[in-house]
């Protein structure tokens, strides 16, 4: 059943039985960055504290029942969430607004703008969608607020334009923005130790200073902090090359299965307790606070006349609260079941825990998608998260790669539990497995007998996708920056449709094909896999320079192409409609008339493309599927879209000085 669709203004109830909410607001121009916010308000409509303020900053309330849980890519653009605990609001709190701000720029170059308010099963409750946005630099969405025993949503749409600090101060928060010369330390309820931390702080929280600005003065600092960079230690007293340093977590005598995953769960968790912007950032994902980590393995609870076991406890607190999730780890080919997760979903329930985590090397195709459907009725008082491997590697290396670490010793921490993912004994892979049914597709697409709707392509047609995102969140851990996997709109929520047009491409002409986006670069980065010719085929594509001859714009091309191999195709599109000439980059360099004589108009577009092996096995070694598609795409990304840039005319000229005569000004 599709949300109800509130217009400006409007308000709705919200169902009685739901304790908690996540309000998602999103944008469709991700290259903006958006810092998504909450008050809570009094009846006055203002806070009542500074710690009322709920941003990047400061990402919970003092209470813990509103937290910020950070921005992601999406299909459409980027959104930015925040969740609401209902049931924990104070009682003199009696709405939380939803806004957002802009640092550079106004809301009317977002396009589109969705206010989306969605129950802990993911279902959604109410949606608010305007473009009626102009010069605003700071926008209210929306509200969630009491009305007698129950709570309403409303959409509301207006802003104006001073900013986050402004937007801040409008609501009675005091803003303290001046520059000095302490760190600006995250601000906290509880403290944060260096290394494990202890639960015991909850009761230290409990007696804790109100003020959340110590040594600053009064006010919150909403300028954003600059991420820190550790460097691992380095072992430089080695006498040979072969000297091998000991290892925090060895690979060594690691069997399979259950072995695997014990170890696997037990690097992960010490790994997090270590090195906290770790666990922040997977906990982030989780639905869970910025707060205080501690992991527990093999807790035993009771179900019935059976005991559940899980393979882990998660447990973070943030002032006087305190979440908890169980945590379900498949390592290698381990399969995640219904039954199981079930049993955990039931004994969170019973418990009043927040969540149930599987961790897999299963990569669902889209945000937010799960590799096991449940029964949804146990999911009206938990939610269930799912994290793939991939996911825990790629936080980590972008964590080490582009900052985040600032203690070396962390640093070196991190590092090493890097380095046990990535080895193969650990079991913790990325995306490697084309799947059972790879096989008899690639078969059938070879022999032209693969139909649209048969089971098995629009299962492997599934894998593709996964295999898409696989390669977004790849690059966006190597380049520190989000990488989007671009859908049409019509397939970002319908993961059915989705999967259907995929398979019916592949039974069509044989292809899947990936579109990733990559802030700052020149054009899309496109991967098409033709499974009929064994081929990998990457483009890119650019506007050429609106002013100068055709030749010059052939040579502005060449300038940033000089690392480029020479077997790269180069189209030039021309501006009389059908007229388009193509050669390969040896050619071009050579004679770069080749790409323009005889050729009426001017050159408007650049077309860039280069084919590579593409390996048909299911999995395992760099001659496989889905190992040939990634190094292509990064071979591709790495000598031909990385070094162009977007033509950017020159200045406008001033006029020159008139000279005056001498002779004439000795006259007058």
């Amino acid at each position: 059943m599709l949300p109800p669709m509130l217009s400006k203004g409007q308000n709705i109830p919200l169902p009685d039985d739901v304790v908690g909410i996540d309000v998602v607001t999103g944008w469709t121009e991700s290259d903006i960055e958006v810092d998504a916010s909450a008050l809570l308000l009094g009846a006055d409509g203002k806070v009542g504290s500074d710690s009322d303020f709920v941003f990047y900053n400061q990402p919970e309330s003092s209470d813990g029942s509103v937290r910020f849980l950070g921005t992601s890519a999406t299909e459409e653009g980027a959104q930015a969430r925040i969740t609401i605990d209902l049931s924990t609001v104070p009682a003199h709190v009696h709405t939380v607004a939803l806004a957002g701000s802009i640092g550079t720029g106004t809301f009317g170059e977002l396009g589109k703008l969705t206010f989306h308010v969605v129950d802990g099963a993911g279902h959604s409750l109410a949606e608010y969608v305007t473009a009626d946005v102009s010069t605003e630099s700071a926008f209210v969405f929306g509200e969630i607020y009491r009305r007698g025993e129950g709570w309403k949503v409303r959409a509301v749409g207006q802003g104006w334009d001073s900013g986050l600090a402004g937007l801040a101060a409008d609501y009675g928060v005091a803003v303290d923005d001046e520059p000095d010369s302490d760190v600006d330390v995250p601000v906290e309820s509880a403290p944060e130790p260096s290394a494990v931390p202890d639960l015991a702080i909850v009761e230290q929280a409990k007696n804790a200073s109100p003020s959340r600005t110590a040594g600053r003065g009064s006010g919150v600092r909403t300028a954003k902090r600059v991420a820190k960079k550790a460097k691992p230690i380095e072992f430089k007293l080695a006498e040979l090359d072969t000297w091998q340093p000991a290892r925090l977590f060895s690979v060594f005598g690691v069997g399979a299965g259950e072995e695997q995953e014990k170890r696997a769960t037990s690097a992960l968790i010490a790994t997090m307790q270590a090195v906290r912007p770790l666990a922040r950032a997977l906990c982030a994902r989780l639905g869970a606070p910025a707060g205080a980590f501690e992991g527990y393995v093999e807790v035993q609870y009771e179900r019935g006349e059976s005991k559940v076991i899980p393979d882990a406890v998660l447990k973070v607190v943030r002032g006087t609260r305190v979440w908890t999730g169980l945590l379900e780890v498949k390592t290698g080919s381990g399969k995640l079941r219904r039954e199981q997760l079930e049993s955990y979903l039931d004994v969170a329930r019973k418990k009043k825990y927040d969540a149930v985590i599987s961790l897999s090397n299963d990569v669902p195709a889209g945000p937010g998608e799960l590799p096991v459907e449940v029964d949804r009725r146990k999911l009206a008082k938990v939610a269930l998260r799912h994290l793939s491997w991939a996911e825990v590697t790629h936080e980590v290396r972008m964590l080490l790669s582009h900052g985040g670490i600032e203690d070396d010793l962390q640093a070196w921490i991190a590092s090493e539990f890097l380095r046990y993912l990535e080895h193969p004994r650990s079991g913790a892979t990325e995306l490697v497995d084309m799947g059972r049914h790879w096989v008899a597709v690639r078969d059938a697409v070879t022999a032209g007998t693969l139909r649209s709707g048969d089971q098995k392509g629009l299962t492997v047609a599934e894998k593709w996708v996964s295999l898409s995102r696989h390669l977004a969140l790849r690059f966006t851990a190597e380049l520190g920056v989000t990488v989007k996997h671009v859908l049409p709109r019509r397939h970002q929520s319908d993961p059915t449709a989705r999967n259907a047009a995929v398979a019916e491409r592949l039974a069509a002409d044989g292809t899947f094909e990936a579109v990733l986006r990559i802030p700052d670069a020149a054009g899309d980065l496109v991967v098409v896999a033709d499974v009929r010719t064994n081929r990998i085929r990457c483009r890119t594509v650019l506007d050429a320079p609106n002013e100068g001859t055709s030749a010059r714009r052939v040579s502005w091309l060449l300038r940033q192409l000089g690392d480029a191999p020479g077997e790269v195709q180069v189209e030039a599109v021309f501006s009389e409609r059908g007229n388009e000439t193509c050669e390969i980059l040896g050619k071009v360099r050579a004679n770069p008339k080749v790409l323009t004589e005889q050729r009426g108009g001017t050159i408007v577009s650049f077309s860039l493309e280069q084919t590579f092996p593409l390996g048909s096995r299911r999995s395992g070694t760099a001659a496989s599927f889905i190992a040939s598609v990634a190094a292509a795409a990064d071979a591709f990304y790495g000598t031909v879209v990385q070094p162009l840039r977007v033509w950017v005319p020159a200045a406008p000229r001033q006029a020159e000085p008139a000279v005056v005569d001498a002779a004439e000004t000795t006259h007058s």
